[in-house]
């Protein structure tokens, strides 16, 4: 029997893409060697450690959507996180599927996925399923990594722009200044996120307010 474990980081963030993993695995026990939390509560050096500790004694999947990717989606957003564990699953096959559920019903996203993912399995989805069960917890990991690798990149180009999400103050003021300059937001954006909106918006009010 396989079992994979499926988690995404970066739903929300207005910079950066979206990535979704996926972790497989005979046997629940082979797992219990390692310190493996939901990746929000591991220190940056930890992750980094387990990550490659995973994938390379596991097999991994992971699908990476780039902020373009996810403002030219159809539908919402959930059905778009859906479709990614869908791949992931796919991609894995395993017998039983554990997800962490990104819909406020558990049970509509297990269903929605398998159903996507055409593929037939036992599902259990659940909320906070990375602090459940550590086979999510390794793909929470995985995921976690993978993003703040490509977060790490896309500073080599921007300069700072802090870790992409609406609540960081660092990333507001890369964004602002940003499009105050250029006149539109950066590839690394999100532009149907309603915080880059604001920012258009308030920004030609602000050159507007020059003129007079």
């Amino acid at each position: 029997m396989t079992i994979c474990g499926v988690d995404e980081a970066g739903k929300g963030p207005v910079l950066g893409p979206m990535v979704t993993a996926g972790v497989l695995i005979s046997d629940p026990s082979e797992l219990e060697t390692l310190d493996i939390k939901d990746s929000k509560k591991l220190s940056p050096k930890k992750r980094e450690s387990l990550f490659e500790e995973i994938i390379a004694s596991w097999q991994t999947y992971t699908v990476v959507r780039s902020p373009f990717e996810i403002d030219s989606r159809e539908g919402t957003m959930n059905a778009f996180t859906a479709s990614c564990h869908a791949e992931v699953v796919r991609a894995l096959h395993a017998d039983v599927i554990y997800l962490d559920a990104c819909d406020v019903n558990a049970k509509r996203f297990g269903d929605t996925v398998l159903r996507m993912s055409g593929h037939t399995a036992e599902v259990c989805s659940e909320h906070k399923a990375d602090a459940k069960f550590p086979v999510v917890g390794a793909a929470s990991i995985v995921a976690k990594v993978t993003r703040d690798r490509c977060i790490a990149e896309l500073k080599t180009e921007y300069g700072e722009i802090g870790s992409g999400y609406p609540s960081d103050a660092l990333t507001i003021a890369f964004l602002t200044e940003y499009i105050q300059t250029h006149g539109e937001a950066p590839a690394c954006a999100r532009k149907s996120w309603q915080t880059t909106q604001d920012i258009i918006n308030r920004s030609s009010q602000t050159g507007l307010s020059d003129f007079f």
